[in-house]
């Protein structure tokens, strides 16, 4: 939701001062890391107790010793963010903007980072209870509370980075005890309170530890091209990959709910032991990723200076961010695709391989940076994120499928993959080569809805279960016609 108000936050604030918001993001990001794992742990461990591996007792005695640990961090972070937000503003960040607007801008970024921390644990447990319903919808409301409610202080009481940071900081003042309200009301009732106490984490922490260990390389992977761009670029150049980066990540929005859903069903299949229903959701919900995931992103890809002018309406922004659309959406579709995979990994209580890999790809990924972004700049990054996700298609996919569901790979490959996925970009293709050149706003946005249309249709009948579930639609539309007549 917060994509769609970048372009009046540019508006407002101008594109160097967005560049801000951009390394905000990164500072989130990189505060995974300090969460030692233990919010993929929770809703893992939600997730089991569904199926019955815990009590009530037990499974609040691990929520509120998760929540003491997160709220002690919390605070951590606030102070730490705050005790370097001059050394951030003066050393770090090459702007024209007033110092001492940079340096509170970080002081307020260090209180909302917390305050974000701590709502994590709680949608992590809405997740593995299978709440993803109401998790939804309390999310896309305080998204919307969120980008909307920093559109109007911009607008109407602050035009500066202190107004919308400080927005920021209400919604999740507000956001945090909402939340924990709806998840202890989806909690049963125990004997007692939860309390905190070591021996909820006894068989979690090699989890949590492998969780923890996968989270940092894969922030490296995934932040440190940001991390290095924000210091040795201008801000203004910075500004220009944080935009094409935010309607990349946009992308995820279309994938992480199927792999959020589909987490604790994989969990519980690979607790009981029933491979063959396993490996059915496995397909699905590799194949639902890809249509609606990747029929996005071909369109990003064939369409970027038109999504992009449309979203902005500025053609010299558009023209100076379009080519880094397209290649890190090209990356961000090859990441988002292991999404399933790797969810599976994780149902399994597996993460050695992806540490091991990860550790691989640190090595040759991050030497590759410091030699490519000072000689060919944003550019050269974007296509170093191509290249190692392009990397993780081959070899994670390889490995994973040696040790399970071992006759799946190639169907994951062909099926799940490589059908829609050429359907998908064939149609848009020709669907460029047939849109008119000089066309007005209204009837841009008009063609790309039908275009995407056209381009989803494609890839869902490429996709067998998709196909399947086009039909049974079609099929029951066709049969409540009948019935009426």
């Amino acid at each position: 939701m917060g994509v769609a108000f970048v372009p009046l936050y540019i508006k407002y604030l101008g594109v160097e001062a967005y560049g801000l918001i951009g390394i905000f993001a990164i500072l989130q990001s990189m505060l995974a890391l300090l969460d030692m794992g233990m919010k993929p742990t929770l809703s893992r461990e939600m997730a089991r107790f569904s199926a019955g591996a815990y009590d009530s007792q037990s499974i609040r005695n691990l929520l509120r010793s998760v929540e003491i640990i997160v709220l002690a961090v919390a605070i951590a972070i606030a102070l730490g963010v705050w005790c370097a937000s001059h050394w951030l503003a003066t050393d770090w960040v090459k702007s024209s903007l007033p110092v001492h607007e940079i340096q509170r801008s970080f002081t307020i970024m260090g209180v909302v980072a917390a305050f974000r921390f701590v709502e994590s644990i709680y949608v992590s447990c809405l997740v593995g209870l299978q709440l993803q319903v109401i998790e939804s919808l309390v999310g896309s409301s305080i998204a919307v509370a969120r980008g909307l409610g920093a559109v109007g202080v911009l607008a109407w009481v602050s035009p500066t980075l202190e107004g919308f940071f400080a927005w920021q900081g209400l919604i999740s003042f507000l956001t945090v005890p909402l939340l924990a309200i709806i998840t202890y009301r989806f909690l049963p009732a125990a004997p007692r309170p939860g309390r905190f106490t070591s021996l909820a984490f006894r068989g979690t922490w090699r989890f949590a530890a492998g969780v923890s260990a996968i989270t940092l390389l894969a922030l490296l992977l995934t932040q440190i091209d940001k991390v290095l761009l924000s210091r040795l670029l201008p801000l203004k150049v910075f500004a220009y990959y944080t935009l094409a980066g935010a309607l990349t990540g946009a992308l995820y929005m279309l994938s992480a709910p199927i792999c959020a859903a589909y987490f604790p069903k994989f969990t519980q299949l690979a607790t009981t032991c029933e491979s063959s229903a396993l490996a059915r959701a496995y397909h699905q919900a590799a194949q639902l990723a890809t249509v609606v995931m990747g029929v996005a992103a071909v369109i990003l890809i064939v369409f970027s200076d038109n999504v992009l002018f449309l979203w902005t309406e500025n053609a010299n922004l558009t023209q100076q961010v379009y080519p880094l659309l397209q290649v890190l959406t090209l990356g961000t579709l090859f990441n988002g695709l292991m999404g399933v995979p790797y969810q599976m990994q994780l149902a399994h209580g597996w993460t050695s391989l992806t540490i091991y890999i990860n550790i691989v790809a640190v090595a040759l990924f991050v030497p590759a940076l410091f030699f490519v972004v000072p000689r060919f700049g944003a550019i050269g990054a974007a296509w170093i994120w191509v290249s190692l996700n392009a990397a993780y298609l081959v070899f994670d996919i390889f490995f994973m499928h040696r040790r399970l569901l071992i006759a799946e790979k190639w169907r994951w490959y062909s099926e799940d993959i490589l059908l829609p996925l050429i359907a998908a970009g064939c149609v848009a293709i020709i669907c460029r080569m047939c849109m008119p050149k000089e066309v007005s706003r209204l009837m841009d946005v008009c063609w790309l809805l039908g275009f995407s249309g056209i381009v989803t249709i494609a890839a869902a009948l490429a996709a067998p279960y998709a196909r399947s579930q086009l039909k049974e639609m079609v099929a029951g539309g066709i049969s409540q016609v009948r019935q009426r007549f």
